[in-house]
């Protein structure tokens, strides 16, 4: 095959990359060998049918990566043979959470010193999100997208459409409008119903259930629907409310908290009454971690598994079998409840 023929004028990868890509497979391959003198610039140039300030864009690249040296007068040489492509991931954030973190880390142990992860935020704003996808087309080999925004109705679908398809994996919600991809997902809705069933033997110690939903932070409303469904299901009075308050916080109630900032009010105004909790009121935190183990000698709480998630995602990428799956979703029974 003629050299030029491996270089696609149509590619999203600019001409000096490819360039790159293949000076590196035939290091890989053994054409060039450690110490070995590679083809000029000129005749690389003249090969591809590039111009000459593409070619030496490559090789001043592959130079900054140690891969290339060059003598003065002589040309370039191979001066490293492992040179072995490290992925690079992108993880689409809507903001920075605790379970975000989680995610984070397990992805990036998951994956090794085979890739490496760049975090993107795009703070729930469609417009934002466009951008750092538009600015990014090209440099990455897999994005991970976890989409929430803030507009009603925002067409997200549009701009991940911008990436070649095999490249996009979805984290966390599986909205209908990005049903093709590859996901590990939570279900929301009957989730929370699963979860709650596991502690009902001690929800019934209570004579109404709460949950505090507060509906200004982008948390999935399915949340809400499953929790209702649950209560009528089983047969409890319950409420929902928005602003936790002093006055909604009364004994005998249990509580299901989803944000953390209302989680450490309602424990602070319960201290402030003297009051144990598990006894004179309960509560069940959304989303685990490593406080909540012993915040209060121990904060009941019903989550998914957020290492798993970063894990799962990291495994597809590794392997090359995209799927979808469900991440599990767990009650964990502690003393505050």
């Amino acid at each position: 095959m003629e050299a030029w023929l491996r270089i696609d004028p149509d590619s999203e990868v600019p001409k000096y990359r490819q360039v790159v890509d293949l000076m590196i497979r035939d290091i890989e391959t053994g054409i060039f060998r450690h110490g070995q003198r590679v083809p000029s610039i000129n005749e690389t140039s003249e090969d591809l049918l590039l111009s000459r300030d593409t070619v030496e864009k490559a090789y001043v690249y592959l130079k900054k990566k140690g891969i290339l040296s060059s003598v003065r007068g002589k040309g370039y040489y191979v001066n490293q043979t492992d040179v072995k492509k490290r992925l690079r991931v992108a993880l689409i954030v809507n903001k920075l959470s605790n379970y975000k973190r989680s995610i984070y880390y397990s992805l990036v142990n998951t994956l090794g010193g085979k890739a490496s992860v760049d975090v993107y935020i795009y703070n729930h704003d469609l417009a934002e999100f466009e951008t750092i996808i538009d600015n990014n087309l090209t440099k990455y080999d897999y994005f991970i997208i976890l989409p929430l925004f803030s507009q009603e109705n925002a067409d997200f679908s549009r701009v991940i459409k911008k990436i070649p398809a095999k490249k996009v994996l979805i984290a966390d919600r599986f909205p209908e409008e990005v049903k093709q991809y590859p996901v590990v997902y939570q279900e929301f809705e009957q989730d929370i119903q699963t979860a709650l069933s596991c502690g009902l033997d001690l929800l019934r110690k209570y004579r109404r259930l709460n949950l505090i939903f507060p509906s200004d932070q982008f948390y999935s409303r399915r949340i809400m629907r499953g929790f209702q469904i649950f209560c009528q299901v089983h047969g409890f009075p319950f409420s929902i409310i928005d602003r936790l308050t002093a006055d909604d916080i009364r004994q005998e109630e249990a509580y299901v908290v989803v944000s953390d900032d209302d989680l450490y009010q309602f424990i602070k105004i319960t201290r402030q009454r003297g009051w144990k909790l598990g006894e004179q009121a309960g509560v069940v935190a959304y989303n685990e971690n490593p406080v909540k183990e012993i915040l209060e000698d121990g904060i009941t709480t019903i989550s998914t598994n957020h290492d798993e998630i970063g894990r799962l995602l990291g495994q597809m990428i590794l392997s090359g079998e995209f799927c979808q799956i469900k991440s599990p979703f767990a009650f964990i029974r502690r003393n505050s409840l």
